[in-house]
């Protein structure tokens, strides 16, 4: 991600808030399915209530890491949790 607001791509920056959306989205509704709450999925991820709800409501992007722990909690792959996403 660009360090200063001036390298921002204008279309990078829809591609970024599309997928965070997408993820956010696809994150909520394997949780949902499941019947966890914010609180059971954070608690089983490692990440914080707060946090999820801003992945989930696409205000927040996802490290990497978190991907993976995310998807262990939801019991899938982290691939299967990008499969869609581009």
């Amino acid at each position: 991600m660009p360090t200063r607001p001036s390298q921002d791509d204008p279309k990078r920056v829809v591609a970024w808030k599309q997928r965070r959306a997408l993820m956010g989205m696809r994150i909520q509704e394997l949780r949902l399915q499941l019947g966890l709450t914010q609180e059971q999925l954070a608690a089983q991820s490692g990440v914080s209530r707060n946090v999820l709800m801003d992945i989930e409501h696409g205000r927040r992007a996802i490290l990497s890491d978190r991907i993976f722990d995310i998807a262990a909690a939801l019991g899938i792959t982290a691939s299967a949790l990008l499969d869609g996403i581009e």
